[in-house]
């Protein structure tokens, strides 16, 4: 067990801080810290002491230098059991520090902001922070880390149990957390400046980095896969949310890998449109897809696309499902899954009966542009989002016969849906409505 004696408290995002210091002050744990942190501290009559004064130097360069001094560093990587370290320490009047709560500047959170320049993006990479957090990290056995107001609760269960003192396996499990953070960071870094680096044109923005480096985070373990022995798990993008990883089951059984892929194919058509739309698939394909002025009316010129296909499918609303069309949905026959951006009390109340129905409520129902990665053996595949427009009044037509405005639109409704059809694919449209729907077939005549 390692006893907490000096803890140093430095962070952007102060959630949970307050608790944390007064877990640690109730111990004697003494707390430095810096700007912000410390003024909160003091606001909530913590006692603390600022790094500048522990240091005797001040901080300098607008904030750039705060910690990075041989009193923290020295205090930090020490080993407690090397006699040499320790009487360098004390001939130069080091203490040690036992832990260290740091989470870094919001870079990725910073070049998200419209307009943020490359200035702008460099003033956001923190230097002292992922020093701090390695230091501690390296020195896991002596040093606890904290980088996530996530793990704040589980440390002060632990103070309190153990009086104070942590276990060297929660020390352990604390620094492999601080290694995976800091190597996103960096990644993240890296790509971000990749774009401004000066190609042949001069310093213009690369499409697609020189090197890939992607980070998820289990959501949760799947039944199992594409078939049954195969195993599976859905994974997050580290730092993206406001989509399909981000789904609020509201009632039905656990969802399998097949159903993600299929309210992936759903979701993504359905943000297509603007006015109510209705979207059924059924094996990542759509079979019945309508646009028309309610989701109720939508939904039946949908489903009767193709209703065999439709049996057992997925359905996806860009609009609140509402008590209308919930009672049309529930008349129409088996279903897997229904996702939509809410839903109605009494709309949600329908399906009650319905256990094994899913009911998945999902944000971000405007397209978004992010890249689309396809794996391949020992390697991957890499393109922009398709998320291409037609303006009725900017094509061109280059047929003798010239179509009406609602031909054109109905042109437009359908090049929407076959952009999610599988190649090759031949899409019906009457309207804004579906006719018939049929996709990858391997010979192209038949």
């Amino acid at each position: 067990m390692v006893k907490i004696k000096r803890a140093l408290i430095s962070l952007s995002d102060k959630t949970g801080l307050i608790d944390l210091a007064k877990a640690l002050s109730k111990f004697g744990v003494e707390i430095l810290s810096t700007g912000g942190t410390a003024r909160a501290l003091r606001e909530n009559g913590i006692a603390v002491t600022e790094v500048s004064d522990y240091t005797g130097f001040p901080e300098m360069l607008d904030g750039r230098v705060k910690t990075l001094h041989p009193k923290i560093h020295g205090g930090l990587l020490a080993l407690r059991d090397n006699a040499a370290h320790m009487q360098k320490l004390q001939e130069h009047n080091i203490g040690l520090i036992d832990m260290v709560v740091v989470n870094l500047y919001p870079f990725q959170e910073a070049i998200k902001k419209p307009g943020v320049s490359l200035a702008e993006a460099i003033e956001n990479i923190d230097i002292g922070g992922p020093s701090m957090l390695r230091s501690a990290a390296k020195n896991n056995r002596s040093v606890a880390v904290v980088s996530s107001p996530v793990f704040y609760p589980g440390i002060i269960e632990e103070l309190n149990k153990n009086n104070g003192s942590l276990s060297e396996e929660t020390l352990f499990k604390l620094a492999v957390e601080v290694f995976k953070l800091t190597s996103r960071y960096d990644q993240a870094i890296a790509a971000h400046l990749e774009k401004y680096a000066k190609g042949s044109t001069g310093n213009t923005v690369k499409e697609f980095p020189a090197e890939l480096s992607l980070c998820f985070e289990k959501v949760q373990e799947l039944r199992y896969g594409e078939n049954p022995h195969q195993n599976a798990a859905f994974y997050k993008e580290k730092g993206k949310s406001n989509g399909l990883v981000d789904l609020k089951q509201l009632q039905g059984k656990e969802l399998s890998f097949n159903n993600i892929l299929d309210l992936n194919a759903a979701f993504e058509l359905v943000k297509e449109f603007k006015r109510p739309a209705a979207v059924i698939v059924k094996h990542n394909n759509p079979c019945g897809v309508a646009e028309d002025v309610t989701l109720e009316k939508a939904f039946v010129s949908a489903w009767k696309c193709d209703p065999l296909s439709a049996f057992g499918g997925i359905v996806a609303l860009n609009r609140e499902l509402d008590l209308k069309a919930a009672k049309v949905i529930a008349k129409s026959g088996f279903l897997e899954c229904i996702i939509a951006p809410g839903f109605d009390k009494e709309a949600a109340a329908l399906f009650k009966d319905k256990k094994n129905l899913r009911l998945l409520e999902v944000g971000g129902i405007e397209p978004v542009s992010e890249p689309e990665f396809k794996r391949v053996s020992s390697g991957m595949l890499l393109q922009d989002k398709d998320i291409k427009t037609l303006d009725i009044n900017e094509l061109k037509v280059v047929t003798r016969k010239k179509p009406t405005k609602n031909e054109l639109e109905s042109l437009i409704f359908g090049w929407k849906v076959a952009k999610h059809v599988k190649s090759n694919a031949i899409v019906l449209t009457r309207g804004t409505k579906n006719e018939g729907i049929r996709a990858g077939q391997m010979s192209r005549v038949d």
